[in-house]
């Protein structure tokens, strides 16, 4: 359907699934989503990881370090967007420049350069979700049973021995998840860019969502916009099929 919203909604057959073949700007912002999901999915997965055995080492103070990591997670995405917006000012009053002051680099324009921008996206979602994946993290390694390690000890299994022999192993239905999880979000990314770059600089961070948002808010083109959730909607069902086919096995302890 052509729907314009205001009007009666007029019957288009195939024409904007033909719109989206020759439309040059979703298939732009489909490949800055692919590079978003590049910039976002394993550092936040590893960082997550790395967070929950921290926390799971019994070092001292180790719940208030579980808080802390947590704090992203329940603070407004608007409040970190805020932050961020200062933190990587372009200006030399930007902390992030003044950090890199100190070792002779020139300050940078992050949100202005599209080679940056994006990746400074990534990382802020990664600030943002990592908290929340090292809980899921936590209750894999809370559940994966002690005689293993014991055993391993008694053979004289170093501790990176265990780790890759044991705990990644075991940590397999918790990657399955936390995959899935983090490709979805990825691929649904519109906050951060709405509200710091506005697709900007040279559309280096449109998004699909985002794109998705204009065309159909903005343009009020409902129709079409419609056919790019579906574009949307197969993307994240395929790659979700094949992570499981390669993540979603069960595993035994025994």
């Amino acid at each position: 359907m052509n729907w314009p919203i205001i009007g009666t909604p007029k019957f288009v057959g195939l024409q904007n699934w033909k719109n989206l073949l020759q439309d040059q700007m979703a298939w732009r912002a489909l490949w800055n989503t692919t590079l978003f999901s590049l910039y976002y999915i394993l550092p936040t997965m590893a960082l997550g990881l790395i967070l929950a055995l921290l926390i799971n080492s019994g070092a001292k103070a180790s719940g208030l370090f579980k808080g802390i990591y947590f704090l992203p997670v329940v603070t407004s995405f608007v409040v970190i967007c805020g932050i961020w917006g200062w933190l990587f000012r372009s200006s030399d009053t930007g902390l992030i420049n003044q950090v890199i002051g100190f070792f002779g680099i020139p300050p940078q324009a992050y949100f202005q350069d599209p080679r940056l921008a994006l990746p400074v996206l990534a990382l802020l979602s990664i600030f943002k979700v990592s908290g929340s994946i090292m809980v899921y993290y936590f209750a894999g390694l809370k559940s994966i049973p002690s005689h293993l390690y014991e055993a391993a000890k008694i053979d004289g299994a170093s501790g990176w021995q265990c780790f890759w022999s044991i705990t990644f192993p075991m940590l397999k239905p918790i990657h399955f998840y936390v995959a899935i999880i983090t490709t979805i979000g990825s691929f649904q990314i519109f906050d951060s860019a709405f509200i710091l770059t506005s697709g900007g600089p040279s559309y280096s961070t449109t998004t699909l969502v985002f794109y998705l948002y204009e065309v159909g808010f903005t343009g009020l083109r409902l129709g079409y916009a419609s056919v790019l959730s579906y574009m949307l909607f197969a993307i994240i069902l395929t790659l979700t099929l094949i992570q499981r086919k390669y993540l979603g096995k069960e595993i035994n302890y025994y």
